[in-house]
């Protein structure tokens, strides 16, 4: 890896896109601590730690929710547009026809409409979280937004609000288009990469509140030991799965094109194990973010209905983990079904000539390749599952806490190891030499 990265720091284009990447991760950092005026941050931090929400929701933000910071709610609603859309590209024949036969432009139309739907989906839950937050008082009768304590007349508290919301809707319309031109510029993802990046921020706090625990006495050696083996096999079973394929051999029959003999040449077909990466797993994550977020600014108000829903979907609950392995499941067979696209695939093979020893070509060579996706997306499904509810029980084993430990591990590591092969390929791309040197 590090040979990997010294070669690419040699190679201008390469080292201008990494560069490209860190600069990046340092406007998100400053972004970070660009907070929204007139904010209580003791009351805000202290609901919370009183809702279990602090280190859950801002793991993911950099700790830009703690921070109440324009980027509070980071960069979900792209992620829930992204997933509307994709949705919709199956379900609607214009989007699907929008995104096979008119290529790059029929794309970048579906990327256009979901900045738009960014747009309104970060609007609503802005306008949804500003006025629960306004509504929102302490024992003592604190506001979370100070400006309110003063009994300002209608309009001007009318006007904070909406700054309050211009400002978050401003802040993940600015994520997005950063993590745009991040994947546009730089390498790799760069929603993936910012997720990264916010995880990586909030690490060296968790590690102290470890050592604080230490220190304290609170947690034995045998449990920090128990700990760091947990951690570090679930990093080698998360490269082992993300790394992990399989290889379908593919015979193409030799044919007369012109003059010449084309074809006869064996090769395979790579499926990998983790075809949906780490994508299930944000998937996943934001589409409990905003109901868990709503629920916890009305807790403990009297609503029966609500306290009930807190108490019963927290993230330590049995209905929380079962929800949230079922919908990484979910996404994992459907993000899989969406990149791996087995007609085409078989089509493609029939046309030129290719077939799969056995297996005769066209739909019978599709089934086979379904029942091979199939196998390999429910053995990646299990993992990534177990992978999401893991920190409940390393916490009950451990009492060492890392919010969410083994499902931030996935996506540093699987964020890490696409950045790396990509680094790797624009490698083998400039070393190339051809068959004319």
């Amino acid at each position: 890896m590090l040979a990997a990265l010294i070669s690419a720091f040699k190679i201008p284009d390469i080292r201008k896109r990494i560069l490209f990447v860190f600069a990046g991760f340092a406007v998100f950092i400053f972004t970070v601590h660009v907070t929204v005026p007139g904010v209580n941050r003791v009351l805000w931090e202290q609901l919370l730690s009183t809702g279990g929400l602090g280190g859950f929701l801002g793991m993911f933000t950099g700790g830009a929710l703690n921070k109440f910071s324009i980027c509070a709610m980071g960069i979900t609603p792209y992620i829930n547009a992204s997933i509307i859309m994709q949705l919709l590209t199956i379900v609607i024949p214009q989007l699907e026809k929008m995104a096979k036969e008119e290529g790059e432009a029929g794309r970048k139309k579906i990327s256009q409409y979901t900045r738009y739907l960014t747009v309104v989906l970060a609007f609503v839950q802005a306008t949804t979280m500003t006025l629960g937050l306004a509504k929102y008082r302490s024992n003592e009768g604190q506001h979370i937004f100070t400006i309110l304590d003063n009994n300002l007349p209608s309009y001007e508290y009318a006007l904070y609000c909406a700054l309050v919301v211009v400002s978050l809707t401003a802040g993940t319309a600015f994520l997005m288009w950063l993590g745009e031109q991040m994947s546009d510029k730089g390498i790799g993802n760069g929603v993936s990469m910012l997720i990264f990046i916010g995880i990586v921020l909030r690490l060296p706090h968790n590690v102290l509140d470890t050592f604080k625990i230490i220190n304290a006495g609170e947690v034995s050696g045998l449990r920090l030991i128990a700990f760091v083996v947990i951690t570090i096999g679930l990093i080698a079973g998360i490269i082992l799965i993300h790394q992990g394929q399989r290889r379908v051999p593919v015979q193409y029959a030799k044919r007369v094109v012109g003059r010449k003999m084309m074809g006869g040449q064996s090769t395979y077909i790579p499926i990998r194990v983790n075809n949906a990466g780490v994508i299930s797993i944000i998937f996943a994550i934001s589409i409990l973010y905003f109901p868990m977020t709503i629920m916890g600014f009305f807790q403990g108000k009297g609503n029966w209905l609500i306290d009930g829903f807190t108490y019963w979907f927290h993230p330590s609950s049995i209905l929380y983990n079962l929800s949230y392995f079922l919908l990484v499941v979910f996404f994992t067979y459907f993000y899989a079904a969406v990149t791996f696209n087995i007609m085409d695939i078989a089509d493609n093979m029939k046309k030129y000539g290719g077939f799969i020893p056995g297996i005769r070509p066209g739909p019978k060579t599709a089934q086979y390749l379904e029942k091979i996706l199939s196998r390999l997306t429910f053995v990646s499904a299990m993992f990534l599952g177990l992978i999401a509810v893991l920190p409940t029980y390393i916490l009950e084993l451990t009492k060492i806490s890392w919010q969410l430990g083994s499902t931030s591990l996935l996506i540093i590591v699987g964020v890490a190891l696409e950045f790396m092969q990509q680094v790797e390929a624009r490698l083998v791309m400039r070393h190339y030499q051809g068959f004319m040197k």
